[in-house]
């Protein structure tokens, strides 16, 4: 019995082993970067306007999307959903949410910190500081796709997400993360596609999400770069405002 369990020990090991032709954490990031379009042309850019569509499929519903990212680390996202909006934004401190249900709600503890990684405008290049212990974990398949798989834990976190990059081109495939909220804490899947080329830089225009509160897909229609943002459209709504005007 002391035999087959060391055994299996040794075999899940040698599964999990880093293979020794595989890219270096390092390598992974700078080969992520360069699929990207390169630091220069990530730094190049200072702002962000998205507009798409969205659809729920559990729930038989769709809608527009709006997002606005604005250097360094401010991040507007707006849903509208039969003309109710529901907007999510962190301004360089704050994070916060408002919808027509429960109004405005502002993040603290772990929420916010993730709200802080998320509007971080120039994340690709701060990976390994938002992840000091970020780590290979092996190659798995994302769909057709073969991924390099880093995971890495967030200060303050206790599980660790895991990202996946496509071995051929170096573009980011897939994230898990473990995310908290007002309904508690839930692991998040979002997976990257449709790549398209846009003043230099590599984005994708689909993204789906999976393990919320509602699984749902977001369809990017147009990506515009250089847009004058105001700070006062991610700053945090007063106690009595609900609507998006």
């Amino acid at each position: 019995m002391l035999l087959a369990l060391g055994m299996a020990a040794l075999c899940a090991r040698a599964q999990n082993a880093k293979p020794a032709s595989a890219p270096s954490v390092d390598q992974i990031i700078s080969r992520y970067i360069d699929a990207i379009g390169g630091r220069t042309a990530l730094e190049k850019i200072t702002s962000r306007a998205s507009l798409g569509t969205i659809s729920i499929p559990s729930m038989d519903l769709s809608g527009t999307v709006l997002i606005h990212e604005k250097a360094p680390d401010k991040l507007l996202q707006v849903i509208v959903i039969n003309g109710n909006a529901y907007r999510q934004a962190f301004d360089g401190t704050n994070g916060w949410s408002d919808d027509p249900a429960d109004g405005p709600r502002v993040f603290s503890g772990l929420e916010l910190e993730e709200a802080r990684r998320d509007a971080d405008f120039y994340q690709p290049l701060h990976l390994r500081a938002i992840y000091p212990d970020l780590r290979f974990a092996g190659t798995e398949k994302v769909g057709d796709r073969d991924a390099y798989v880093l995971e890495g834990t967030a200060p303050g976190e206790n599980d660790p997400d895991k990202m996946y990059f496509d071995a051929a081109n170096g573009l980011v495939l897939r994230f898990i993360t473990h995310r908290h909220g007002a309904d508690g804490e839930s692991d998040t899947q979002e997976d990257f596609q449709d790549y398209r080329n846009v003043d230099g830089l590599e984005l994708p225009f689909e993204m789906s999400l999976t393990g919320g509160s509602s699984d749902f897909t977001i369809r990017i229609t147009e990506i515009h770069h250089g847009v004058d943002l105001d700070d006062g459209e991610f700053a945090k709504p007063q106690a009595d405002e609900s609507k998006v005007q």
